[in-house]
């Protein structure tokens, strides 16, 4: 495994995202809690999770009870393992998902996160998504008493605009570490935001980074898959999974790139973690990058 920095710390550069777990077509808990184990002995110290992350209306912090769990029967050591989650999203059960980032729910929110996680304080907070009824620096100020209060040690701020980072990070200053946006080969949109990351040192955690390659959790089953493609017949040529591959592209995107690839079995996310190995020539990166700027 390689590291990367997030804020103050150093953790993986292949994080698990742990939504998968929770909600739909989730498994049973043994083979969720093989999968963080697996992702454990793999290297993986940042584990993403959010209390919205749950399936039915009266299961809220599902996924962060779940990781808890999987923590405290792990075998080894897990001091330096990093959990992220979020707050401001809410899911009533029919499928859905709510916005409610105003500053007494984020602030409460956060509070029962931690509780649930067994920490004395989060190690990393992410404001899930802008809440269109509620002003950005409204929001942002809330995490900002987070912070003050020691409730969580660093923040980060998800499904974001470039104005929406620089404003956030003229109010939360070093408090500020990380961005996580929607990003994969196919789903570039928030190139400008990566790019405004990297330029302030902010790690870029892209969310559903082999989405349009596997299936995205957000997809359901019948989500379409990409198959025959740059990343296909490149990935052969290393011998490795095309979504491997995609990850080890990601990681050459920016140094500030994590991505977070999402499991719900052992294997999915032991393969993940590899793709740190692979190393990626000039002539395959130009390849990777035409194929996914056709997009």
């Amino acid at each position: 495994m390689k590291y990367r920095r997030l804020g103050s710390v150093t953790v993986s550069a292949i994080g698990l995202g742990a939504m998968p777990l929770s909600i739909e077509h989730r498994p049973d808990e043994n083979r969720a809690i093989a999968t963080v184990h697996a992702a454990l002995d793999a290297g993986i110290t940042l584990i993403d999770t959010a209390d919205s992350y749950h399936w039915h209306a009266d299961e809220r912090g599902h996924n962060e009870l779940l990781i808890a769990r999987a923590l405290a029967r792990y075998g080894g050591d897990t001091s330096d393992v990093l959990i992220a989650t979020k707050g401001g999203r809410g899911r009533p059960g029919d499928g859905s998902w709510t916005v409610d980032a105003g500053p007494a729910h984020l602030k409460q929110a956060a509070e029962t996160s931690r509780e649930r996680l067994g920490v004395e304080a989060i190690g990393l907070y992410q404001l899930h998504k802008p809440d269109p009824d509620v002003p950005w620096a409204d929001s942002v100020g809330a995490l900002r008493e987070l912070l003050d209060a020691g409730t969580v040690r660093a923040v980060g701020i998800s499904n974001v605009t470039t104005d929406q980072i620089r404003e956030a990070h003229a109010i939360l200053g070093d408090g500020l570490v990380s961005v996580q946006n929607r990003y994969s080969p196919v789903v570039r949109d928030s190139e400008p935001e990566l790019e405004l990351a990297t330029r302030l040192g902010l790690a870029f955690l892209p969310w559903s980074p082999l989405g349009g390659l596997s299936r995205s959790s957000l997809d359901g089953p019948s989500g379409a898959t990409s198959a025959g493609t740059v990343f296909h017949r490149i990935a052969s040529d290393h011998g490795v999974s095309p979504q491997r591959l995609a990850l080890a592209w990601l990681l050459h995107r920016s140094p500030t790139v994590i991505p977070i690839p999402g499991a719900s079995r052992p294997a999915s996310i032991q393969d993940s973690a590899r793709a740190t190995e692979i190393e990626l020539g000039t002539t395959e990166l130009r390849q990777l990058d035409d194929l996914a700027m056709a997009r």
